[in-house]
């Protein structure tokens, strides 16, 4: 028996196909079987039958249809259709009904998509749409299922489409995919995933002017017919392709991408290091005490390989953890944790923070206690094969947290220091590295410097023993050799024992370090007075490395110049590249470097020359800020020009990209001028970056950025730049879900605005904890405080904070069912940012307007602001309002019957909260992804998300997406049967929206009336 609804109505007995002449017998056969096993209502029946205008006496009709309609199927069919109170089903299972069967492989092939199993989710998705014969329900009259049910079928096909040739592309498809996706885009014009996968297929078949043409059609496509641009995702793809990123290549062969599916597997390892030489002893040695040669140690292995600085503890570390990289098949974890560098060493907590995102934790799911971290890292090691590295560790106290709990892990330290406790207390097994054996010193002098070595052998030998055999040593020295070919080793070695005994004069230890100082003496020797300068100067960075810029800063000296010291600092091995035309010091170097700037530059020149660097970044950052926030020059302090270069930062994507690259710096600056005597930068700095900070979701930094000007401010007796932190503050608070903190934090901001009788920044305060309270559900309080702030606003003339007040007070009067009002706040807001040119402001008020009409039922008009905004948010980089804007389209999709799309873009939308850490827009992005799975007819997906909204919302505190969780969850048990649960769940809804004044209360107390009702007895 087969029934189908992917195409005209079908109904097989066997291999007889049974045909339903009547139109009406054909809408009912229809509505039953896109119910399969439901019970449908008597008067949902009717409706549908007769398309909405059903007649006096329907009821009775009905039933005379119903007992027709069985006789046109047979016995055998139309015993299918079953009577049952209130209304009929029909039973049949999944293998009979070609709809249930397309969902069921629909499902598989999602989950064989979500794990990276191409090949399988190529099969399963080319056998769910082989069951399509056409237009669904092609010759079944009613135009009620064809605008309630059609759409939403046509989105399962579009998007298993999507899928199948995503899967062809990741197996090498590509060619035979062209021709199929040139029929789609031309069927779709304004599904931009299509146009996508046209422009990568044909960019991997070497076709990339076709590829430039394909986005230019698509962008006029979208242009004439929604007036907007194309969204990131192809603008991105369009960008790439102009660049010929390697990265979309075609992948590799499927039996290598086969291995790689499943978890997270974390590749950290740093590469080996060139030149390796020796050590045979000791990697045979840390194989041995693995024990995976044969079979799994029964214990935690902790090599502590502990030795001088410069003996190459790193080196030997990663050089094993490559060799035996095949055996830990679940990933390899490492981290420096710069236990030995002039700065602070890593906290183990951010050690912690970093792995957990390597295995795949959402930045917001790490916990904010280090305890919470480790018991979360050992969760997810546990029985998992995995090798970790910590490099360059101080003490026991900072590797235990970071010990997995599982005896499937090996872990790796190394430490100048002999980690006793940790030899005790935790069975490390502790490997002791010696200097280099002669031989192998010599073995790698040769490498380094050529046939000298074995022309002057006896030479060698005397400068590997002057560089104590020291492979960091051997490496500066070697460059040194090097770059004086025609100076013999011996006369080198001659002058070497020379520094040797002048550094021994005033170093009376005698340990390697004083050796390696001569080694690094010698080759420092070498430079020109400028290039020195430069290296000592270098030391003094707070951050790990410098760009060119930041060197040309702390010299005062031309970027030309900077960028020929750093080639030639580099070339001597007295610096190493970061990347990116960036550099670094070895944190031996780093402090022999810092020993000279104390020795040779006086205070004040050392001082003026970070004075310079902090002026450069604070200048620069501002510079960028502007480009990327044009219409906030208010909220910035003004910062004077320095006298040393500054990279262009005009373009909004360069700017972004610098502050990107240079956030940790950023951080390490602010730190640095709060606590060694430059809190002025600290305070403008924290105030410069914080729409940067904000917007962008880096919470975290943010905290300690504005937490330091927050310090030197109060230090300084800086009330105005005090209460200004304490409001940044509290935004940080706020986007992590932590209302307390962050309501704390504004009564003190305000208390100081009060005191200083600044009117400006007082309505600044009021208007956060406006926001505040809406989030927690208290609207009227809400409402009163955002027209407190906007008459302030009017008052002293601020037309920027004017927009910003009048889109928070529709905000509030939205969410009390005011729409009218709402939207003509939201005109007035998007009319002033227009006028300013608030990029960042239209592109909230657009994102209301289309909020509000949503709520009004207009879903086009709805589209119409969104699309718009969110392309304005991507543009301005405001990743926060990318989300937000994400979640409203997902949910004009819905309303619409585009399933499948709101699944889409609510899934984008929670990926992108979760990365910048925004937790109440987590949950409301749960929420709207647990309505479009229901609507898909998936339950118990829709259940699982639904419930992490609600325990995410109670955490937080945020009562309307409690009430919205409830009121989701209620529908998804009431669709399982589980009436009781639906009572329950919206008795609590009703509760919380009567409590927050929402008109949604009103349908919620209707569906629990219904509910009540038909609840069976």
């Amino acid at each position: 028996m087969w029934f189908g609804l992917l195409g005209p109505l079908l109904v097989c007995d066997g291999e007889s196909v049974i045909r339903v002449p009547a139109a009406r017998h054909r809408v009912l056969l229809a509505v039953l079987l896109l119910h399969t096993g439901t019970i449908v209502n008597v008067d949902t029946l009717a409706e549908m039958v007769w398309d909405g205008a059903p007649p006096a006496g329907a009821r009775i009709t009905l039933r005379s249809h119903v007992s027709r309609l069985r006789q046109v199927l047979g016995p055998r069919v139309g015993a299918r259709m079953v009577t049952r109170y209130p209304g009929y089903l029909i039973e049949a299972g999944e293998e009979e009904v070609d709809l249930l069967r397309f969902r069921g492989l629909y499902r598989e092939g999602a989950a064989a998509v979500r794990s990276g199993q191409w090949a399988q989710a190529a099969e399963t998705l080319g056998e769910a749409l082989g069951i399509w014969r056409g237009e669904p329900l092609a010759d079944v009259p009613s135009d009620l299922l064809r605008r309630d049910e059609v759409p939403g079928l046509d989105q399962h096909r579009l998007q298993a489409q999507e899928w199948e040739i995503e899967a062809g592309l990741q197996l090498g498809r590509h060619t035979e995919l062209v021709a199929e996706l040139h029929s789609l885009t031309a069927a779709h014009p304004l599904r931009e995933r299509f146009h996508a996968q046209l422009m990568l297929a044909q960019y991997r078949c070497g076709r990339q002017a076709e590829a430039l043409a394909t986005y230019q059609r698509a962008r006029q496509l979208l242009v004439e017919a929604l007036g907007t641009d194309p969204g990131t995702e192809l603008r991105e793809l369009h960008g790439r392709i102009l660049a010929a990123d390697p990265a979309l290549e075609a992948p590799r062969p499927a039996s290598a991408m086969t291995r790689d599916a499943g978890p997270s597997v974390p590749r950290q390892l740093p590469a080996p290091v060139a030149h390796f030489a020796g050590r045979t002893e000791e990697l045979a040695a840390l194989t041995r005490l693995d024990g995976s040669a044969g079979q799994a140690p029964e214990a935690i292995v902790i090599s502590a390989i502990d030795g001088t600085a410069g003996v190459g503890k790193t080196a030997l570390a990663v050089r094993w953890a490559h060799q035996v990289a095949d055996r830990f098949p679940d990933g390899q974890l490492y981290v420096n944790l710069r236990g030995y560098d002039p700065g602070l060493p890593v906290p183990a907590s951010e050690a912690l923070a970093g792995f957990l995102r390597a295995l795949g934790v959402p930045g917001q799911e790490i916990p904010a206690e280090e305890t919470h971290r480790a018991a979360q890292y050992r969760s997810l090691t546990a029985g998992r094969r995995m090798l970790v590295v910590l490099d360059n560790a101080s003490e026991a106290e900072q590797v235990r947290p970071l010990l997995p709990g599982s005896s499937t892990c090996v872990v790796l330290v190394t430490s100048r220091d002999s980690l006793a406790g940790l030899v005790a207390r935790d069975g490390a097994r502790r490997l002791e590295l010696d200097l280099l054996p002669l031989p192998d010193a010599m073995v790698l002098l040769r490498t380094l410097i050529g046939r000298r070595v074995d022309d002057q052998p006896g030479a060698a030998a005397i400068l590997a023993a002057q560089c104590c055999r020291l492979p960091l040593a051997l490496r500066v020295a070697a460059e040194l050799v090097h770059s004086r070919p025609d100076v013999p080793l011996a006369e080198l070695g001659v002058e070497l024992a020379d520094q040797q005994r002048r550094l021994d004069l005033l170093d009376a230890d005698g340990d390697r370090r004083t050796a390696v100082r001569a080694v690094f003496s010698w080759s420092y020797r070498q430079l020109d007075g400028d290039a020195a300068r430069a290296f000592r100067l270098l030391a003094l960075h707070p951050g790990a490395d410098a760009d060119p810029y930041a060197v040309a800063a702390l010299t005062g000296a031309r970027l030309e110049q900077a960028r020929h010291w750093l080639d030639v600092l580099a070339r001597a091995h007295l610096i190493q590249s970061a990347g990116r035309g960036r550099y670094g010091l070895h944190d031996l170097l780093r402090a022999y470097a810092r020993e000279l700037a104390d020795g040779h530059d006086t205070e004040p020149e050392r001082r003026a020359a970070l004075t310079r660097l902090f002026d450069h970044y604070l200048y620069t950052a501002a510079t960028a800020m502007n480009a990327l926030y044009p219409a906030e020059p208010h909220r910035r302090p003004a910062v004077p020009r320095p006298a040393s270069p500054v990279p262009p930062l005009a373009d909004p994507v360069r700017a972004r990209g610098w502050l990107d690259a240079e956030r940790s710096g950023l951080v390490a600056v602010s730190v640095h001028t709060a606590a060694h005597g430059w809190p002025g930068h600290a305070i403008r700095l924290a105030a410069t970056l914080f729409r940067y900070l904000d917007g962008g979701g880096q919470n975290p930094e943010a905290l300690i950025v504005h937490g330091h000007a927050c310090l030197a401010a109060r230090q300084g007796g800086d009330h105005d730049a005090e209460a200004t932190a304490l409001n940044d503050l509290a935004a940080a608070y706020w986007r992590q879900g932590r209302y307390e903190q962050a309501e704390s934090h504004l009564q003190e901001a305000l208390a100081l605005r009060l005191k200083l009788g600044d009117r400006s920044g007082e309505a600044r305060v009021l208007g956060n904890l406006g926001i505040l309270h809406a989030q927690q559900g208290h609207l009227e309080q809400a409402a009163r405080l955002q027209e407190q702030v906007l008459e302030l606003h009017r008052e002293s003339g601020n037309r920027t904070g004017e927009a910003r007040a009048l889109g928070n007070l529709g905000t509030v009067e939205e969410r009390q069912g005011r729409y009218d009002q709402a939207a003509r706040h939201y005109q007035q807001s998007l009319a002033l940012d227009q006028e300013l040119g608030d990029r960042r402001g239209e592109s909230y008020a657009l994102m209301n307007l289309g909020m509000v009409g949503l709520l009004q039922g207009r879903y086009q008009y709805a589209l119409g602001q969104l699309q718009p905004a969110l392309a304005l948010f991507s543009d301005v980089g405001d990743r926060n309002g990318e989300a937000e804007a994400l979640t409203r389209i997902g949910d004009v999709h819905l309303r619409l019957g585009s399933c499948l799309e709101a699944i889409g873009y609510h899934r984008q939308a929670l990926a992108l909260f979760r990365e910048i850490g925004d937790r109440n827009g987590e949950a409301e992005a749960l929420n709207g992804l647990g309505e479009a799975l229901l609507a898909i007819g998936q339950p118990d997906e829709a259940r699982t998300e639904q419930a992490t909204a609600l325990g995410l919302a109670r955490q937080i505190g945020d009562r309307f997406q409690q009430a919205r969780a409830h009121d989701g969850l209620a529908r998804t048990s009431q669709a399982t049967g589980d009436h009781g649960q639906a009572l329950n769940h919206w008795q609590q809804a009703l509760t919380l929206y009567t409590e927050l004044g929402s008109p949604r209360a009103a349908a919620v107390r209707a569906q629990l009336t219904e509910a009540g009702l038909r609840q069976p007895t």
